[in-house]
C-alpha cells in the first residue's frame, strides 16, 4: 500500500480545514508539534512552531493522506505528482474542481475525455495537484 504524505511548510491547519470542509474528508488524527509524547530535538522545526502540526492522516473517501507542517518554513512546494480522486458523477466531480480552483490554478480545463465523461486537473491554493475523474461506466 502507498499513501501519499504532504508536507506544507507551515499552512497545514489551513489544509486540513479546507479539504475537511470542501472534500469531505475525515479528520483521524491531528498532533502538533507541543503535543509530542517526545520533545522534538533542537533545531529541527523552526522557532515559533510549537503549535503547527507535526502530522495528520485525514480519509478522503477510501483513502488516506497524511500531512504535517513539516520541518521547515519556505519549502519549494509541491513538484512531480498529482493526488487522483475519483468521484461518483459530473455534478460532484464540478463542484470538487470548482472549490479545489479557487484560489488555485487550473492546469487542464474539467471535461469529457475519451477515458472520462469528466476529468480536469487543477493544482489548490496549497499547491497540490489534483486529478478529478469520473469513472467511465458507459464504455466509451
Amino acid at each position: 500500500m502507498i499513501e501519499a504524505y504532504l508536507f506544507f511548510n507551515g499552512d497545514c491547519q489551513e489544509a486540513v480545514d479546507f479539504y475537511c470542509k470542501h472534500l469531505d474528508a475525515k479528520l483521524e488524527m491531528l498532533m502538533r508539534f507541543d503535543e509530542s509524547p517526545e520533545p522534538t530535538p533542537p533545531g529541527m522545526v523552526p522557532e515559533g512552531w510549537e503549535k503547527k502540526v507535526m502530522h495528520a492522516s485525514l480519509l478522503i473517501g477510501k483513502s488516506r493522506v497524511m500531512l504535517s507542517d513539516g520541518c521547515e518554513s519556505g519549502g519549494e512546494g509541491f513538484n512531480g505528482f498529482s493526488l487522483s480522486l475519483t468521484v461518483a458523477d459530473e455534478a460532484e466531480a464540478t463542484r470538487v474542481f470548482g472549490v479545489l480552483s479557487d484560489g488555485g490554478t487550473v492546469q487542464m480545463p474539467i471535461g469529457k475525455t475519451f477515458w472520462s465523461p469528466c476529468f480536469g486537473i487543477v493544482e489548490d491554493r496549497f499547491g497540490v495537484s489534483w486529478m478529478i475523474t469520473v469513472p467511465d461506466t458507459q464504455g466509451q
